[in-house]
């Protein structure tokens, strides 16, 4: 049994597969602001415990479990009581991260928030498909919900830092953590590593194209000030996804503040017109807009606008993908190095002062697991050699940049036991990692103490590792 629960503790996912775990189940996890919860939930739904003001109900426990068990594929055999403990510990922090008054801005839920929503409609092709598979009846539902979980994580991030922020580790104790696991015969097995190199060529589209899209807007700003309806000229025309949902952005308008997750030039404008006011056209990173401010609520600003992107051609398309497909001949034919070639031709500034190499952006080094990859990149990189490079392929930020690409697989290592001198760097952070749980798990003794717990009566016979029923 100790064993199971030292497992269960120690799995560990990329942030994207934690995120779209929580999506699948934690949508009723999140910190409750009262003890209140609807009565017909409670007849219907049991409550499995209570943890300062914060609730979990048996049916969390039970989606919880199943999207564990699929994420492990049922090499672990956990209860439902070890289930809870580990909820009840996230639950716990998350409650004195609020005692001790730890400090979450909107701005920062927001962000979190929009970037998820990026991730997840880029992943699944649409928001309609998001909300369709995590059920959710529009965009506004799942943004509520979505920073309801932000914040509990931003809490417990933050008071977990707090706890752990002066742990350290010596060269010996990660030498003795290494020895431990290599006489107990649990070396841990290192997944692929792959680092990825770049050329970016941005597409562009024609002056005529802005003209067209600026000399539109303007008419349109035209015909609205004349009387005809934003939110129809919105619905008609705009490019804006949301445009004909019912959650935010429907018929283009949003409730915003200052630090609301909207990008800056669309705040800018927003917070420089009186009430009534329409916007002449101006660009931002997703196309050109128009925006009129709606009514001014003190701090918010209810606004409509209209989002028009430039098309680009096909015959513009088609000559960025052969002017990529160039330079990659140029590169297998040894007339030009792929690091030259970054620096010549690639347009992505943070890349090409980097020799082309892409940082992951969750460890923020050089290095992809393969495991944890993307499925669109992985697809494209998963059959790769060293040294070898993809053909030229289109991508398309959502609301940014439409490109061609060409990767490098730069390098790659193959699955493997751990290394002491190989992966040492792992291995110190596998110690350090002990070092805090075993730090955060002394806390947790200390302030089950201090918080009011109360535990449904199903789960009083459960033999829990910590203290919980304070017996």
């Amino acid at each position: 049994m100790h064993k199971t629960k030292n497992n269960l503790k120690y799995i560990k996912m990329s942030k994207k597969i934690t995120i779209i775990a929580f999506l699948l189940v934690a949508f009723t996890l999140k910190a409750q602001d009262s003890l209140s919860i609807k009565s017909e939930r409670i007849k219907v739904d049991g409550v499995a415990v209570v943890i300062g003001k914060n609730i979990v109900l048996d049916s969390d426990i039970e989606k919880f479990k199943k999207e564990l068990q699929q994420r492990i594929e049922g090499k672990i055999e956990i209860s439902d009581c070890e289930i809870l403990e580990e909820i009840m510990t996230q639950k716990l922090i998350a409650h004195h991260a609020v005692v001790d008054s730890v400090v979450v801005t909107d701005a920062e839920i927001q962000s979190e928030v929009e970037r998820n929503i990026s991730y997840f409609t880029q992943q699944l092709g649409s928001m309609e498909k998001v909300l369709k598979m995590y059920g959710f009846n529009d965009e506004e539902d799942l943004r509520n919900e979505l920073s309801e979980i932000q914040k509990e994580q931003i809490l417990v991030k933050r008071e977990r830092s707090s706890i752990t922020e002066k742990i350290d580790v010596t060269p010996e104790e990660v030498r003795t953590y290494f020895k431990n696991l290599e006489r107990s015969n649990n070396l841990p097995e290192f997944s692929a590593e792959i680092e990825l190199a770049q050329i970016v060529k941005y597409l562009k589209p024609t002056e005529e194209e802005t003209n067209r899209v600026i000399t539109k807007l303007k008419e349109l700003k035209k015909e609205i000030e004349d009387g005809y309806s934003f939110r129809l000229k919105a619905i008609i025309n705009s490019d804006d996804p949301a445009v004909s949902g019912n959650g935010p952005g429907s018929g283009g308008k949003y409730t915003i503040t200052r630090e609301s997750g909207f990008i800056k030039e669309f705040k800018e404008v927003a917070f420089s017109l009186d009430e009534g006011e329409i916007s002449e056209p101006f660009e931002s990173g997703f196309g050109y807009h128009i925006i009129q401010v709606e009514k001014i609520k003190g701090q918010e600003r209810d606004v409509r606008h209209i989002l028009i992107q430039p098309k680009i051609s096909e015959d513009e398309l088609n000559a960025s993908k052969a002017a990529l497909a160039k330079i990659r001949s140029e590169i297998l034919s040894g007339e030009i190095t792929f690091e030259d070639a970054v620096l010549k031709y690639s347009d992505d500034v943070e890349t090409r002062n980097n020799k082309g190499l892409i940082l992951n952006p969750e460890s923020n080094d050089t290095k992809f697991d393969l495991t944890l990859m993307g499925p669109d990149l992985y697809s494209k990189v998963n059959n790769l050699k060293t040294g070898e490079i993809t053909e030229p392929f289109y991508e398309e930020v959502r609301g940014g940049e439409k490109m061609h690409k060409i990767i490098l697989l730069k390098s790659k290592n193959e699955t493997h036991k751990a290394d002491f001198v190989k992966d040492y760097e792992k291995i110190q952070q596998l110690t350090l990692q002990k070092k805090q749980e075993e730090a955060i798990e002394k806390w947790v003794q200390n302030k089950i103490g201090d918080t009011y717990i109360k535990i449904g009566n199903d789960f009083k016979k459960c033999d829990f590792k910590n203290n919980w029923k304070k017996d």
